[in-house]
């Protein structure tokens, strides 16, 4: 039986006089892979920040590895069982690489400077970058590193769950490709779970388990293959790519 990574339950959320999501429920299977789509505005960010206890909700329960939000928040576990990449990356552009990846290792593992040391470079080796990099600064990367890195710093301590948000925007395909490729094979190695928001349909095809599409204040669970066949036309025309002026 497959342990339930995350669960929601009746989840509204509501900023100002308008109602973001409306009754939510979704369950995340350890291991697996997420991809999260909706069209601009459906509260996708929303969605991930109020799962990570940034954001408050009105109404509903959120359950991380059985445990809800509200008791995890409270404990240095929660910050250690969980990644994050933001859509720019969010490095701290003062500081080289390797003082980036640091960081959560410094403050919310208390790991000391020589084993930290060495832990980087392993991070740096585990996302694909020479030991040289950490003595960078995110000016002297390229797009494509700076994700690298970024996924680095979310996996400094170990986290079992990783919560993307548009991981390879701004990516040429072939930067793209490898990104999604070094996403699967470190889940598949680390036994990673992954909630990812993604306008890329490619990226949602060859890597995700199943797809999350919030429209109309509600949450679609299915396939990649079961969401081209949805009776919901925003849903259909999204993934079997009639949209005018999709961004793939």
């Amino acid at each position: 039986m497959s342990v339930v990574a995350l669960k929601i339950e009746n989840l509204t959320t509501v900023i100002g006089k308008q109602k973001i999501h409306q009754d939510l429920n979704l369950e995340v299977s350890q291991g697996e892979i997420l991809g999260l789509v909706g069209a601009s505005g459906a509260g996708k960010t929303i969605l991930l920040r109020t799962i990570l206890g940034l954001m408050p909700f009105q109404k509903g329960t959120i359950k991380i590895f059985g445990k809800s939000l509200q008791d995890l928040k409270k404990t240095r576990s929660f910050q250690q069982k969980i990644g994050v990449l933001f859509q720019s990356g969010a490095l701290f552009s003062s500081l080289t690489v390797g003082e980036n990846i640091r960081i959560p290792m410094k403050e919310i593992a208390k790991i000391p400077d020589e084993i930290a040391q060495e832990l980087i470079l392993l991070k740096l080796a585990m996302v694909g970058l020479e030991p040289h990099v950490a003595q960078k600064y995110p000016s002297e990367l390229s797009g494509g590193m700076i994700k690298r890195v970024a996924l680095a710093r979310a996996l400094a301590i170990d986290a079992e769950f990783l919560f993307l948000d548009e991981p390879t925007s701004g990516l040429d395909p072939l930067s793209r490709r490898e990104f999604d490729h070094l996403l699967k094979t470190l889940q598949h190695n680390l036994n990673l779970t992954v909630v990812m928001i993604t306008h890329d349909v490619d990226t949602l095809t060859a890597i995700c388990d199943r797809v999350a599409v919030l429209v109309d204040q509600k949450l679609f669970l299915g396939t990649v293959s079961e969401m081209k066949k949805h009776t919901h036309p925003w849903i259909r025309s999204y993934f079997q790519g009639s949209m005018p002026g999709k961004n793939r």
